[in-house]
């Protein structure tokens, strides 16, 4: 039986209204990156678009509502067993959004839910998901800002 690829989407959600330009990330409760930090996201529905499912999954993730503004980058999540069968393979649709409103609350399938400085997720301060301080990077860059204005 083949395996396909399982699309889903990520909720690159920025804000700079404080001190600083900040980041929202999950902290992953279930495998395969339980206790890592990670941006917002799961599966794309059947008719849904990526942009779509990013906004829609932010919100069911953390309460924050968001405006999706652009596709990042396409990152994929492959997982082999010991001899070499595939496990998984996720296609995950990385997609800039923009804070509108809300407060972030953990949902059901994450521990914490909480704004974080993007300076110290690019230095990769705390445990972080693969690719999570690259992918902001090109975010900023998409956003036009390309520095982060905390220091």
């Amino acid at each position: 039986m083949p395996h396909l690829p399982r699309l889903a989407a990520l909720a690159v959600t920025l804000d700079g209204s404080g001190d600083g330009l900040r980041v929202l990330l999950v902290r992953r409760r279930n495998p395969p990156d339980a206790g890592l930090w990670g941006f917002p996201g799961g599966h794309v529905e059947p008719g849904e678009t990526g942009l779509a499912a990013a906004a829609r999954e932010l919100a069911e993730e953390t309460g924050i509502t968001a405006r999706p503004r652009g596709y990042i980058d396409n990152i994929d999540v492959i997982e082999r067993t010991a001899d070499g069968s595939l496990r998984f393979h996720f296609l995950l649709a990385a997609v800039l959004c923009e804070y509108v409103s809300g407060r972030p609350v953990a949902g059901d399938d994450a521990l914490d839910a909480r704004w974080i400085a993007a300076d110290d997720v690019l230095s990769a301060r705390l445990p972080l998901s693969a690719r999570v301080p690259e992918t902001l990077a090109k975010a900023l860059a998409l956003a036009g800002l390309g520095r982060t204005n905390s220091g």
